[in-house]
C-alpha cells in the first residue's frame, strides 16, 4: 500500500508540468513606436485564467532599461479555449497608458496579442523568450 501511494506521488508531481497550459513562460513583447520591449512572464493566476506581469524592459538596442512598469500585469484574465486561442482578457499596453480589452491567439512561439478600446484595435506578435 505505501509503494502505490509513493508511485501515485511520484507520477502526479512529474505530470504537473506536462498539465502547464502551453502559453506559461517568457514572451519577447513586439518592439513599441519607440522601439522598446519587454519580457512577461506568463503563468496561471489564481482564478484559473491566463495572467503575466512585466518582468523586464528593453531599450532599442537591446541593453536593458529600467521601467516604473516592472512588475505591473500586462495581461490578465485570458480564458483558456481551443486551438491555441484565448478570449475575455485584459492588455495593459504601457507605451499608451491604456488597457484594452483583449484576445491572445497561440502558434506554437508566437503569441498574437490584440487589443481593442472604443473601437481602436492592436494588434502585435510576441516571441516566446524561452
Amino acid at each position: 500500500m505505501r509503494r502505490t501511494a509513493l508511485t501515485l506521488a511520484a507520477l502526479a508531481l512529474t505530470a504537473a508540468p506536462a498539465l502547464a497550459d502551453p502559453s506559461h513562460g517568457l514572451w519577447k513583447t513586439q518592439p513599441d513606436d519607440n522601439g522598446n520591449f519587454g519580457h512577461v512572464q506568463m503563468q496561471t493566476c489564481s482564478n484559473g485564467r491566463i495572467c503575466g506581469g512585466l518582468v523586464a524592459a528593453f531599450g532599442p538596442n537591446g541593453q536593458p532599461v529600467p521601467s516604473d512598469n516592472i512588475g505591473r500585469a500586462i495581461v490578465w484574465d485570458m480564458v483558456p479555449g481551443t486551438n491555441g486561442r484565448y478570449a475575455d482578457g485584459k492588455v495593459y499596453a504601457p507605451d499608451r497608458d491604456k488597457t484594452y480589452s483583449a484576445k491572445m491567439d497561440l502558434r506554437g512561439d508566437r503569441l498574437g496579442v490584440s487589443g481593442c478600446v472604443f473601437g481602436i484595435c492592436r494588434e502585435s506578435v510576441w516571441t516566446r523568450a524561452r
